[in-house]
């Protein structure tokens, strides 16, 4: 795709993919606070296969999981961003807003300012009729921000890439509808 989209918002920059990203983002996938609703841990391989697939889905559509960077001091947060669910989801196809910061950014409202300016560009750039997102019922602090960005809660359901039985296979989904 020959045109990227890169949102900006007063104090965020989400902006394709560095390879300068690669050290932080490992060192907040090896977090267990940031990663306490996730399945585990993200080696250095796993969280860098994990920027090569949103760096993928970027080039592909133009819009994904961006990193996002203060603009105040070119500090890595983290991610925000919109991407298509993958098939196997009970409510795919869809496309889903997520986000993950590292701890020095928890708190400052980034998560929702960022998100905001990904629902305006699903919504008024890519003319989406819907996004969703979703978590494991535990996480209030994302559900918070969910609720922020006025998605409304819907069913829960079981996530197809945790085994039966596990103790985070339960997720909450949200949606917003586009309002324009």
């Amino acid at each position: 795709m020959s045109h990227l989209i890169e949102p900006k918002t007063t104090r965020l920059q989400l902006r394709q993919w560095r390879d300068c990203d690669r050290e932080p983002f490992a060192a907040m996938n090896a977090d267990p606070k940031v990663m306490e609703y996730f399945p585990g841990l993200l080696s250095r391989e796993e969280s860098d296969a994990g920027i090569d697939r949103q760096i993928a889905h970027i080039e592909q559509y133009g819009w994904g999981f961006w990193a996002v960077e203060r603009l105040q001091d070119r500090q890595f947060l983290g991610f925000v961003g919109i991407k298509h669910v993958t098939a196997d989801m009970p409510f795919a196809p869809a496309v889903e807003i997520g986000w993950r910061l590292a701890t020095y950014a928890w708190g400052h409202g980034f998560a929702t300012e960022a998100a905001r300016a990904c629902l305006q560009v699903g919504f008024e750039q890519l003319e989406l009729p819907e996004i969703v997102s979703f978590t494991v019922p535990g996480n209030f602090r994302s559900r918070a921000v969910m609720e922020k960005l006025g998605m409304q809660q819907d069913e829960n359901f079981l996530h197809p890439a945790l085994p039966q039985g596990h103790p985070m296979q339960e997720h909450v989904l949200y949606r917003l509808a586009n309002p324009l």
